[in-house]
């Protein structure tokens, strides 16, 4: 898939940095008391508009090497920064397969922050297991995708094919454009996910969800005001995305609760709940806090430049020869 970015990397690095290095003060749930440091709009609400990165090199699950350990000290994560940083920069010789990619100058990576993972629940920092008929469906699309994947346009990924990461995938940090800009009225939140350009409306004037025929990409998703925490709960997911990776979908019986929290001038705390029953044995919550940024919401035209999709197919037909 072609890049769409800016070269506000190095920057935007520093940004993040800045504020991920204060997260032993942040705890694992989002209080819903005042912060009287925060912002606040004309009419009185946390101000959350802007522009928030949450950029990090800090892994969804917990490394087996720091098992009994959830959080590191400064020493401790200044030295694994460096190492995590050295082991996956493309910059390396060698270190992509076949003709390779991207190189480092086009990554927004981040840095450590001092959690060893962002998955804070369970207390392990392991995503739970899965059901028996989760397991049942991973292997099955795994097995199909092996097979099938190069048949069709409609075999490849929801994300090679530019429509969206799914959720909780759309919230999640990783590799360049995660970048969220929030705009807020009395009656609305928007969140635009700089990748794949997802826009989510979210009402907060109490209305209930649509009904459950009715299915989307991103859900249906209800906000409230818990204190000085805006709550967002999301149903209604389309079941198209079941797999972990670049993008993350869980199936149709998502329920995603998610809560933001902002703690400073530019700090906001970030929170997800993942409860699928269908697909794991317990729900799970992340913690993935978020840095203001300056600058603004770059276009991700990830349609309009995917040259992927065409030339896989193209490779697949002429191996196929």
């Amino acid at each position: 898939m072609l890049l769409r970015t800016s070269s506000r990397a190095g920057w935007l690095a520093a940004a993040a940095t800045v504020v991920l290095l204060a997260l032993p003060a942040a705890q694992g749930t989002s209080s819903a008391g005042q912060s009287p440091s925060a912002p606040r709009t004309p009419w009185g609400q946390p101000d959350l508009q802007g522009v928030w990165t949450n950029s990090t090199t800090t892994p969804l699950e917990r490394p087996a090497d720091l098992a009994d350990k959830s959080v590191l000290t400064e020493e401790e994560r200044r030295t694994r920064d460096k190492e995590v940083a050295s082991r996956s920069s493309f910059d390396r010789v060698g270190s992509l397969p076949g003709v390779g990619a991207y190189n480092e100058f086009w990554m927004e990576r981040g840095a450590l922050n001092h959690r060893t993972s962002l998955v804070i629940d369970p207390p392990d920092g392991k995503i739970p297991a899965m059901t028996a008929a989760g397991q049942a469906r991973a292997s099955a699309l795994a097995a199909d995708r092996k097979a099938k994947r190069d048949e069709s346009f409609e075999t490849l990924t929801a994300y090679d094919r530019c429509i969206s990461r799914s959720l909780p995938g759309a919230m999640l940090p990783g590799f360049y454009n995660h970048n969220y800009q929030i705009v807020q009225t009395r009656d609305y939140v928007v969140i635009l996910v700089e990748m794949i350009h997802d826009a989510r409306i979210v009402p907060l004037d109490g209305r209930p969800h649509v009904s459950g025929a009715i299915r989307s990409w991103l859900g249906d998703s209800r906000g409230r005001w818990e204190g000085d925490t805006l709550v967002i709960d999301t149903r209604n997911v389309n079941d198209k995305v079941f797999e972990r990776g670049v993008l993350f979908g869980v199936g149709g019986d998502l329920q995603l609760t998610e809560r933001f929290r902002r703690t400073g001038v530019n700090s906001m705390d970030y929170e997800f709940t993942v409860n699928a029953p269908s697909a794991f044995t317990r729900p799970w919550t992340v913690a993935a806090p978020m840095a203001k940024i300056d600058g603004s919401i770059y276009e991700y035209a990830c349609h309009e430049g995917n040259y992927s999709v065409p030339n896989i197919l193209k490779g697949a037909r002429a191996q196929e020869k």
